[in-house]
């Protein structure tokens, strides 16, 4: 049976570590695959609204430029992501961390220009959602460990729109003060 918004409902607390809740709790109730795919629409005119200059924009000297937070959602979203592909299909072997700072040292991400990155970031979030919306209903419960963590498929889905929502709010109170 395919995915229906009924059937999923919200992540128990046995679904994934509690530091990931943390990204969950951010995410109201709701369809799951409609909040990412309005969470893309409704950043579309922030992301607009930033310039190059701005996306180059530190806060404090060792903080990331808005470029690097772009790709460092990116990242975390296409990592998160197939972590839930990784799960859902059925694999058993547990997979690795993801280490932020090496991820952003090595993207090289301030040499991108600010469109490509937040292009880049519209692509990976239609992919997550296709894949979302089309897994089956009993794929959403399949779990798996990574980083030494058990994770549901069903908390992946609501750590990916948390951890946007978390960055997204960061960069409006720390880079544009809006």
């Amino acid at each position: 049976m395919r995915y229906s918004e009924a059937m999923i409902g919200r992540p128990e607390n046995s679904e994934a570590a509690s530091y990931y809740f943390t990204y969950i709790n951010q995410i109201g109730k709701g369809d799951i695959v409609a909040i990412l795919e309005q969470q893309l629409y409704e950043t579309a005119a922030l992301f607009a609204s930033i310039s190059e200059g701005t996306s180059l924009y530190r806060y404090a000297p060792d903080k990331w430029s808005l470029r690097q937070v772009m790709n460092h959602i990116t990242d975390a979203e296409r990592m998160f992501a197939f972590r839930a592909l990784w799960f859902a299909r059925g694999f058993e072997a547990p997979l690795p961390g993801f280490d932020q700072n090496i991820a952003v040292s090595g993207a090289n991400a301030d040499v991108i220009p600010w469109g490509e990155h937040a292009e880049e970031f519209r692509r990976v979030r239609r992919a997550t959602s296709s894949l979302f919306r089309n897994l089956s209903t009993d794929a959403w419960m399949r779990s798996g460990v990574a980083d030494g963590n058990q994770f549901t498929v069903r908390a992946l889905s609501y750590i990916i729109a948390g951890h946007f929502a978390h960055h997204v709010a960061i960069v409006r109170e720390r880079y544009l003060h809006s």
